[in-house]
């Protein structure tokens, strides 16, 4: 069930990227941010709200550690990342976006002395196989045509924002409920945000409404932050953030695979050589052997 959550996550978050995307002319990135977790904080309301004068002690007493989830998940991930897109392209950014494991791998091993065996060594690196063949269109002279830019560097900077957001789940206070952490999450997250959305209705960039604009913003609000944000949350607090940030590879395959789908594009061998090896690398880092039962006494 956890992995399956993980998958569920990365499926509604390539939808997320593919969005931002085209949107990036008619939504500037903050007020983007902003409706997306007050359209969340509104559907999680009836559901948290009941709960969460019972649970406002264990919040207090992690203040803390819910300002910083707030602040590196809502804040500046979604903020980098939909900055980022106004100056670089979806290739790159998947590309850049899929160091986040590793990433992962690194504060788990700094910051909790994680450890990490050889087989989960080479599933990550069967699955950045795979990604490299998608972006690549399994050609290798492409890398000569990769041109990094400053965007580039927002998602890089995003990806060690998520990483840390992931590795600090593993602090996750017993006893509060998912939904009333990730209601305390939104609003931290907006009150982190408002300078970020002053600054940028300041400088006169407003938000276009229209039927596309509200549907975008209500499948990143509903989708993207409710069901998804619930979803890989609860995944890494049941497998660890080592073995669950694995499932970030399968963004690219699924981008792929909604683009063949709902676009039209056509299915290429690199495309199934490189979701075969995301899907080969994420088994060969998360499947465990159990150990045979030991035999009854005749």
């Amino acid at each position: 069930m956890p992995y399956l959550l993980l998958t569920l996550s990365a499926l509604i978050w390539s939808g997320n990227f593919v969005i931002s995307r085209a949107m990036n002319a008619v939504i500037p990135p903050a007020g983007f941010v902003f409706w997306r977790w007050v359209i969340a904080i509104i559907v999680l309301a009836p559901i948290a709200l009941p709960r969460l004068r019972k649970e406002w002690p264990i919040i207090r007493g992690n203040l803390r550690f819910v300002s910083l989830c707030g602040l590196f998940s809502v804040t500046l991930f979604n903020f980098l990342i939909y900055t980022a897109m106004h100056y670089t392209t979806a290739i790159n950014a998947a590309l850049v976006n899929s160091a986040i494991p590793v990433f992962i791998l690194m504060f788990a091993r700094i910051i909790f002395s994680q450890r990490v065996s050889l087989r989960q060594h080479l599933g990550i690196a069967l699955s950045l196989c795979g990604v490299a063949a998608i972006i690549l269109q399994g050609d290798l002279s492409r890398l000569l045509m990769l041109h990094f830019n400053r965007g580039d560097l927002l998602v890089l900077v995003a990806a060690v924002v998520w990483a840390l957001y992931s590795v600090l789940l593993r602090k996750f206070p017993a006893g509060l409920n998912p939904f009333v952490f990730l209601f305390a999450i939104s609003v931290a997250g907006l009150v982190f945000l408002i300078p970020f959305y002053a600054w940028e209705l300041a400088s006169g960039h407003f938000l276009t409404i229209n039927t596309a604009t509200i549907l975008s913003i209500g499948y990143v609000g509903i989708l993207a932050s409710v069901v998804a944000f619930s979803a890989w949350t609860s995944g890494l607090r049941s497998v660890g953030a080592h073995l669950g940030g694995q499932f970030i590879h399968l963004m690219p395959a699924f981008s792929t695979i909604l683009a063949v789908l709902f676009l039209g594009e056509r299915l290429r061998m690199f495309h199934v050589a490189g979701i075969v090896l995301i899907f080969a690398g994420i088994l060969c880092a998360t499947f465990r052997v159990q150990p045979a039962a030991a035999a009854k006494p005749k």
